[in-house]
Formats: C-alpha cells, structure tokens, sequence
C-alpha cells in the first residue's frame, strides 16, 4: 500500500486556496465578498495539516494508489482544513479569542476593517456577524469539497466516507454547545472531570484524529470492520492530543502558540487539567480557582499564580499520566491493527508529534 507524500501539507495548502475561489465563483465580482474571502485566506494559511495527514495515512493503509494533486487523500485533506477553519472562525467568537496562530482572530479582523472604513454601526457587532458568516461559508464550501473527493471513489465506499463527513461535521456542533455549556454549569469536584473528557472526546479528540483518519481509509476501500477498528486507534490518539492542546493554552509560549500565555484561563475553559487542579485542591487553592478562572483581566502575575497551583496540586503530573495512557492505548491499537510498515511508522510518528508538540 502506498504511504502518503512528504509534501502532503504543500499539496493540501495549494489545494485549500484552490478550492476557497473555485467553489465560490459565482460571487466573484461582488462588492464586499473580498473582505470575507481575504479573511478565510489568512485564517486558512497557517496550521499544521495534521487532519490531513491522518487522512493520507487512512487512506495509504488500504490503497496503492499515490497521495497527488487531485487525488481523492488531497481534496478530502482540503475539505478537513476548510471544516477546520469554519470551526476555529466560530469558536474564536464564542471564545472571545483575541488571536489565532498569531493573527487577529476572524472577529476581531471584521471588527478592525469596520473602525478603519470608518463605517456606521458597532464594529464588534459587525466582527461578530462576519466570523459566524465566513464560518458558514467554509461549512458550505468544505462540503462541496468532500463531494468532489468522492468523484472518483466508487459505492459503497463513497457513501462510508459521507457517512463519516456527515458524522463528524454533526458532532462537533454537539460537542461545541457542551463545552459553551460546561463553562455556566456550577463548580462540581466530583463530576468536572469527566465532563470535561466528554466534552474532549466530542468537540476535538474524534474530528481531529478518528474522523479523519476512518475517512481516508473508507475512501480508499476500508470496510465497517476496517473503519471500527481504526477507530479505536483513532479515539485515544485524539484525546492525547486535545489534553496537550490544553496545557499549550496554559503553559504554551505565546511567540510558538500564536496566543496570550495563559489564554485559557482568561477564557475560562473548563479542561480536564482545570477539573483535577479542582478536584486534588486544598479550600483556598480551590476558591482562587473558581475565583480567577474566566477573568478576561488576569495579569501575568495572576496568571503564573494559577499555574502554581495546577502544579502543586499534582494536576499537572496527573495529567500528563491521562496523555500518555490514551497515547499508549492509541499506539496499542495500531499495532493490533497490522497495517502496512510504511503506514505504521507514519502513524506511529504522527501519534508521537500530537504529544510532543509546542504549539
């Protein structure tokens, strides 16, 4: 079976471009569609295609066909980065997320154009409505995109691979709406941590490895058996990598991450790292926790303060333990799996980049 290129993300980047101004030719021309496109450009340039690289291996373990240009791995790859962006455009607002791999966030970019055109009404309000627009705009476009990566895919796989699309980009929704809910419900030490793994596994862990994965494989022929046998690959690997994620948004270097040191305090997001500090803490560590967390006007001293209890409470060891067990189970997985050798050494390396990663 073929193993995916080494210029996979160059192929996909190309591609994503390609496929923002083809799918959306019968507007070129408007006045103002400019400014949405320029917009999705510049949110859609950076990250590191690791969705897609998921999805070249799925599809590498069951087919010898080459992961090229037009290839069904590519336009899929395209599609993912898109859904990607509608997602990270709409949960930057919902987040009240100031930046975005260093970048002002899509909002806050709409906002800006606003002030400077000198225009009337709000420019947050305007911001606002633009980011929930433009994340529209690639949901619909991402779609098409997946359509044209079944062109070439014939039954019943192309209809496994929609099947899998039309879970994925369902249950993100969910698994966002129970994150914005996690963060109103009350403090609960008994009941936040697996919460907050529910929400992990639903908002970020399957669409960013599962998915992705089981997609590529069911494009290139993998049956149900196949498909759910990856998938418990897939499931751990996700959930490593959405636990180092969260302490990149604790922890992470801004000039690396693209964000504020300590952004995910500010936010107030309710991580599983957040859910044990809270569940080991003493009375006072525990009301500083429950007291600063989600204060949008936390300096850098209060934000190291917070760090230093997550880490004498022992979240911190303790979560790490979380990321390297779901990393382990994941690798265990794969190595059940039998794969080709090829695509096993790609998974197995992707798997170990999702919890060494810096940004």
């Amino acid at each position: 079976m073929a193993a995916p290129t080494s210029g996979l993300a160059a192929l996909v980047t190309d591609r994503v471009r390609t496929a923002l101004r083809e799918h959306t030719v019968p507007f070129h021309g408007l006045e103002g569609i400019e400014e949405l496109l320029s917009a999705a450009e510049a949110l859609l340039g950076g990250g590191k295609r690791l969705r897609a690289a998921f999805c070249a291996a799925g599809w590498g373990a069951y087919s010898p066909a080459p992961v090229e240009a037009g290839s069904a791995p590519v336009l899929a790859g395209s599609a993912l980065e898109l859904f990607q962006g509608a997602a990270l455009a709409h949960d930057d607002l919902m987040d009240g997320s100031h930046t975005r791999r260093g970048l002002p966030a899509v909002h806050r970019r709409m906002a800006a154009e606003h002030a400077d055109q000198g225009w009337l009404g709000d420019p947050e309000r305007h911001g606002a409505a633009g980011a929930i627009l433009l994340g529209d705009l690639l949901l619909s476009v991402s779609s098409v995109e997946m359509d044209h990566a079944r062109r070439d895919v014939v039954a019943p796989a192309t209809d496994r691979a929609r099947a899998i699309w039309d879970l994925m980009t369902t249950e993100v929704a969910v698994g966002q709406y129970l994150d914005v809910r996690s963060q109103v419900l009350p403090w609960s030490e008994t009941s936040d941590v697996e919460r907050a793994l529910t929400v992990v596994k639903h908002k970020s862990a399957r669409y960013s490895v599962e998915h992705p994965l089981t997609l590529g494989a069911a494009l290139a022929g993998a049956d149900d058996d196949d498909v759910e046998r990856l998938r418990r690959a897939g499931l751990p690997l996700g959930i490593a990598f959405q636990l180092r994620d969260d302490v990149l948004g604790v922890f992470g270097e801004p000039e690396v991450t693209g964000k504020p040191a300590g952004d995910d305090l500010r936010e107030g997001k309710r991580t599983v790292l957040l859910a044990l500090a809270l569940r080991n803490a003493d009375a006072a560590q525990r009301a500083r926790l429950q007291a600063d967390v989600g204060r949008a006007d936390l300096t850098t001293a209060d934000v190291a303060d917070l760090r230093d209890i997550l880490e004498r409470t022992g979240a911190v060891e303790e979560h790490q333990e979380l990321i390297d067990e779901h990393l382990e189970k994941g690798l265990s997985a794969l190595a059940d799996l039998r794969l080709p050798t090829a695509t096993e050494e790609l998974l197995t390396g992707l798997a170990h980049s999702l919890t060494a990663r810096s940004a």
